[in-house]
């Protein structure tokens, strides 16, 4: 195997990679990142470096201009390595959480009629176990089911070997008085188990909350609910970009990207990243407690069919190809452990059903939540997001569509297209006179593309002002010289 160095001129950073490696391969490798919002197919040009000395072979030059070749320019997702190189990376663009505000806990007001001893799953519960004598040698396992069967009619309680080894410590720290945390579960075969979350040394005072988190991971942005289960009442959020977002801005760019060798892997390991962040803001902005994320007990995921999957580590690839179906769609309940999200280890995580591949939980919780599956009326219920779902109908039916929808609010598709950040044009105004536009931009600064918002207002302006038809057909016949036939 011939190996090369790579060396990245504005960071100073090299790395030996073999022949044949991707640009874009040897800069992840160092732990430097250059953003592939199309997955690495080589179509948005976005993950354009330069090379500065030494030889590489384009496999693609999509957006590419003669000028950008001959200054050495390379897109890094297409572009292979078969010498020593020096590779200077331009700025990244930045994903900046500029217009997108924290809805408060204020506005998510507690569901009608909620009665948590008559709704809630998990269970709180003190046990007085009886201590181990030369005349009574059972095991601490037996004590323990000995206390739930006799003291809270527990009689199907079923343990992970994490809550196993974490047992005996548990029970001697407090002289065998502990508060026990389960779920209420349903049993496979029938009836219902009990799943220990976790043992609480001492007795937990009855009015402190059980916490769990809501969260909703979409294809753009994870938002997390905080709530205490007693009263359901929210009592923090938090929400980021997806960490996944520079490899793909859409689902079929992450499947894309999640079929490249560890590519699945690193995009589990972000958005666990993102979700497991969040956690940490969220339990900080709770100002009546002191919450750490390993007091929570349970978290509930609402996401489309593709996150769910990546989220989880499930294959998505047969999500993209006919005749578009999910590896699975209601997910049997899993351990915090399990999938890495960083609460209580035990604390169960609950992955709400989805339809199909391209109508996940996401849309199940909207319709549930919205209570259009019990009106008569015909409802139409909306979810325009990256990706953009639709459900029509009544309690007597329901029908949905859905689409792609968010790489078209963010400029995806338009040469100079890009996301409503700094230096984006995000509205255009057209004199009805002289024809000349004025514009603002995000951040009062230079210009550097123009976001959905800022194509949507140009629309706009173009037709009131008779520029283009309701066909998007330009009238060439206008005495202005903004307005011409050629390249």
């Amino acid at each position: 195997m011939i190996m090369h160095r790579v060396t990245f001129e504005n960071t100073s950073v090299t790395v030996a990679v073999p022949r044949g490696t991707l640009l874009s391969e040897a800069a992840q490798g160092t732990g430097l990142d250059v953003a592939q919002p199309c997955g690495g197919q080589g179509r948005c040009g976005r993950c354009t470096v330069q090379v500065i000395d030494g030889t590489v072979r384009r496999r693609s030059t999509l957006r590419l201009s003669p000028q950008d070749l001959s200054e050495g320019y390379a897109l890094a997702c297409q572009t292979v390595i078969e010498s020593d190189v020096v590779i200077r990376i331009p700025e990244q663009e930045k994903i900046e959480r500029r217009l997108t505000t924290d809805r408060t806990a204020l506005e998510v007001e507690v569901p009608s009629g909620y009665d948590y001893d008559y709704i809630g799953s998990v269970k709180r519960v003190h046990l007085e176990i009886e201590p181990p004598t030369m005349d009574d040698q059972t095991d601490d396992l037996g004590r323990l089911k000995r206390a739930l069967r006799q003291q809270a009619g527990i009689t199907s309680p079923t343990f992970s070997l994490h809550f196993l080894r974490n047992l005996g410590t548990a029970l001697r720290e407090q002289d065998w008085r502990i508060t026990a945390i389960y779920e209420i579960k349903d049993h496979p075969g029938g009836g219902i188990q009990e799943w220990m979350i976790d043992l609480v040394p001492g007795f937990v005072d009855d009015d402190l909350p059980l916490w769990t988190a809501a969260i909703d991971i979409g294809t753009t942005t994870v938002t997390l609910w905080l709530v205490n289960l007693l009263t359901g009442k929210v009592m923090a959020q938090a929400s980021e970009y997806n960490g996944q977002i520079n490899r793909g801005e859409d689902v079929i760019s992450r499947i894309v990207y999640a079929n490249k060798p560890g590519g699945a892997d690193e995009l589990r390991q972000l958005v666990l990243k993102t979700i497991n962040g969040l956690l940490e803001k969220a339990c900080l902005r709770v100002k009546e407690y002191e919450v750490t994320p390993g007091e929570v007990v349970k978290a509930t995921i609402a996401a489309n069919s593709t996150m769910m999957h990546l989220l989880l580590g499930i294959p998505a690839a047969s999500i993209r190809l006919s005749p578009f179906i999910t590896g699975v769609n209601q997910i049997p309940w899993l351990t915090a452990k399990d999938v890495g999200i960083a609460i209580s280890p035990d604390g169960v995580i609950d992955c709400l059903p989805g339809v199909a591949s391209y109508v996940g939980a996401d849309i199940t919780a909207g319709v549930l939540s919205s209570g259009m599956d019990e009106t008569p009326q015909i409802t139409l219920f909306m979810d325009v997001g990256t990706n953009g779902e639709i459900v029509l109908g009544s309690r007597e039916w329901l029908v949905t569509c859905a689409c792609s929808a968010g790489p078209a609010f963010e400029g995806a598709g338009v040469f100079h297209g890009m996301r409503a950040t700094r230096g984006a044009i995000e509205e255009i105004w057209i004199n009805s006179e002289t024809y000349d536009p004025s514009f603002r931009v995000i951040g009062g600064t230079k210009p550097r593309g123009i976001c959905g918002s800022g194509l949507i207002s140009l629309l706009a302006e173009m037709f009131m002002t008779g520029v283009a038809d309701k066909a998007g057909h330009i009238n060439t016949s206008l005495d202005t010289p903004r307005v011409r036939q050629g390249e």
